[in-house]
C-alpha cells in the first residue's frame, strides 16, 4: 500500500489522539467521514496502526526515577546481542532500548520507583552472564519537553 499525504495526516492525528471520533478526524484531514473511516480501517489492516493505548501521567501516580543508561558489551557477535536483548526484554523497568552507533552499544531508558530499585536492576543485570562490559547511568532531573508523537508530515511529505 502506497501512502499519500492524507494517509500520513490520518496517522499523525491518530497518534496525537487515538480516541478522536471519525467525524472529527475526517474534518481535520479534509475528508468526509465514510472515506476517512475506510482509510483508517485499511491502515489498520495493512499494519500501519499497530495498536491504540493510553498515555499515563505517571507523576500523578507517585514518585519515579528515570535513568538513561549506556551499555557496552564485551563481545559483538550476534549471539551476544541476542542474549543481552533477551535479558533486557524481561526487565519491565527497561521501557526503551536502542542499538546505537557510538562509543557504547545500547542506550536504555529505565523508569523505576527510585534509585535503590534502579541500582538493584543494574546489579542483577551485571551479575547475569549477558555480556555487559561497561554501564554508565544518567539520572534525569527534569523532562521539560517530551512528545508522544512523531513528526510524520515533515518526515514523509507526499
Amino acid at each position: 500500500m502506497k501512502l499519500d499525504r492524507i494517509d500520513i495526516k490520518i496517522l499523525y492525528e491518530l497518534q496525537k489522539n487515538g480516541r478522536i471520533t471519525n467525524v472529527e478526524l475526517a474534518e481535520l484531514v479534509n475528508l468526509s467521514p465514510s472515506p476517512c473511516l475506510m482509510r483508517v480501517k485499511k491502515l489498520q489492516a495493512e499494519g500501519y496502526i499497530v495498536r491504540y493505548s493510553a498515555q499515563i501521567d505517571i507523576a500523578k501516580l507517585g514518585r519515579t526515577l528515570t535513568v538513561f543508561t549506556e551499555i557496552t558489551l564485551g563481545n559483538h557477535r550476534q549471539i551476544d546481542f541476542a542474549r543481552f536483548l533477551a535479558a533486557i526484554d524481561k526487565v519491565d523497568a527497561a521501557v526503551e532500548c536502542h542499538r546505537v552507533s557510538a562509543r557504547y552499544d545500547y542506550l536504555l531508558k529505565f523508569v523505576t520507583g527510585g534509585i535503590a530499585e534502579y541500582q538493584a536492576i543494574v546489579e542483577r543485570l551485571t551479575d547475569m552472564d549477558i555480556g555487559i562490559d561497561k554501564c554508565f547511568s544518567f539520572v534525569v532531573l527534569k523532562s521539560p519537553i517530551v512528545k508522544a508523537h512523531m513528526p510524520l508530515p515533515s518526515l514523509f511529505p507526499r
